[in-house]
């Protein structure tokens, strides 16, 4: 059995990792209420643009001379992977990146093995990972996270369409968690470019608008709009994740840590009566030899 001197230590640690887990969870708490709120603002917004896309590109026909909406031969591919730059976040960021790995090892193992597979990284995490187990890293913007605002991402958006519209890729994937709840995050691969229009369908209504300027032309504004959008709610998406993730890690570390201050109490009283038992017995087996 431990020496008290070693318990007591061990308690006082176990009780400031407790103060500091509450206390983390506290501010993710804060943070994710933030974070939250403006997901949940920018979903309605985006759905909206995105039905209006649909709903002008059905009655189009030559919506595929699009730039956006070429779907070429995936010979050089690239997948966005959103992480977070910071840990003790559970495994928000080991399950996202196993999402990435698996959606390059299932969807373009070709790619993978002929090396024109690349990876952008928004999160140091995620980066570390995927440079540990050998992938090929070209760039990162974790920078982003300092400030999360719609015009620092759209600036990273555009980066991006500009490599697919010079072929620099045929094909962008991007792989995030999707906040849920607090307690649920959902790792979520969505095709970034080139755009999937819906298929036309017989049965689909058409209706008799006057368009102003010309359906192309509002098209033509709308699609790299959508996309900075569909962007800026994945990492909008991701960041409240990542918050929810962490409150309830801590969370879970809180009450670990109280569970294990417990055991550690009992632990420290039966050594600690041990000893004053060892000591009675001493002083009465010595009370006795002085009798004797």
């Amino acid at each position: 059995m431990a020496g008290l001197k070693e318990i007591r230590t061990r308690i006082a640690s176990v009780k400031t990792t407790r103060q500091v887990t509450s206390a983390m969870k506290m501010v993710s708490a804060a943070k994710l209420k933030k974070a939250q709120d403006a997901i949940l603002q920018i979903r309605p917004y985006a759905e909206k643009l995105h039905e209006i896309l649909t709903s002008l590109s059905a009655s189009l026909e030559n919506v595929e001379d699009s730039v956006y909406t070429q779907d070429r031969d995936p010979e050089k591919v690239l997948i966005v992977l959103v992480s977070s730059n910071r840990g003790l976040c559970g495994g928000f960021n080991a399950n996202i990146a196993k999402k990435a790995i698996e959606l390059a090892n299932t969807s373009y193992p070709n790619q993978l093995k002929t090396g024109t597979l690349d990876f952008m990284c928004i999160g140091k995490i995620g980066q570390r990972q995927l440079k540990h187990r050998g992938y090929n890293v070209v760039a990162d913007e974790n920078d982003l996270y300092n400030e999360l605002t719609f015009d620092n991402v759209s600036k990273v958006a555009e980066e991006i369409m500009k490599a697919f519209e010079t072929k620099q890729y045929d094909r962008i994937e991007l792989v995030y968690n999707q906040f849920r709840n607090a307690a649920v995050q959902v790792q979520a691969t969505e095709q970034f470019l080139p755009v999937e229009m819906p298929e036309e369908t017989g049965s689909s209504t058409q209706h008799n608008f006057i368009y102003e300027p010309s359906i192309e032309n509002i098209i033509t504004e709308l699609i790299p709009r959508s996309l900075k959008i569909q962007f800026y709610k994945a990492l909008l998406d991701s960041h409240a994740a990542e918050h929810g993730a962490r409150m309830t890690a801590m969370h879970q570390a809180t009450d670990n840590a109280t569970t294990l201050l417990g055991d550690l109490t009992l632990q420290y009283n039966k050594a600690r009566q041990a000893t004053i038992t060892g000591e009675i017995l001493e002083i009465v087996g010595g009370a006795e030899a002085l009798k004797g």
